[in-house]
């Protein structure tokens, strides 16, 4: 079952709108050697408010029973959806209310599904080009874990030919 059925209609748009103007949804490459292809692909969807909101921002997420709150020092707290499936349940539950957001929540949903389905060294460097897409979606500074890097590395290691 859905985490995010059980919310109203209004409710699922009201996140939507909160999404698009204080929240982020994004997926990143991460260098590691336990893995098999040397990288972590992560996805997370959140959202930023002041602490003052703490017992709104409680009462969303226990609502959909997904993510998790931090407290930040700088005086933001932060729900965090990082489990895929909560993520996937939300992007369901979000897509036709998004506007800003909407290409970022669907490449995610792309990424999440696409990475069950990796067998081979290409597959994987598929999804890392996929990933490299978030980068002209978002914000992004300093991304330096791309596609390039995975495919060097891969090569280096033996996991993909050139």
């Amino acid at each position: 079952m859905n985490k995010f059925d059980k919310l109203k209609e209004i409710d699922k748009a009201y996140l939507a709108g909160f999404l698009d103007a204080d929240g982020s949804v994004y997926v990143k490459l991460t260098k590691n050697k336990t893995y098999r292809y040397r990288y972590q692909i992560s996805s997370y969807i959140a959202f930023y408010q002041s602490n003052k909101h703490l017992d709104f921002f409680e009462k969303l997420q226990r609502k959909s029973a997904a993510g998790y709150l931090r407290k930040r020092k700088d005086g933001i707290i932060e729900w965090i959806v990082g489990d895929e499936q909560s993520q996937l349940d939300m992007i369901k539950a979000l897509l036709s209310y998004s506007q800003l957001k909407e290409k970022q929540l669907r490449l995610m949903r792309k990424i999440i599904l696409s990475k069950r389905k990796v067998k081979t060294g290409v597959d994987f460097l598929r999804i890392c080009r996929l990933v490299d897409r978030y980068k002209q979606l978002n914000y992004s500074k300093k991304r330096i874990q791309n596609s390039k890097e995975v495919k060097k590395l891969l090569c280096k290691e033996g996991l993909l030919t050139p």
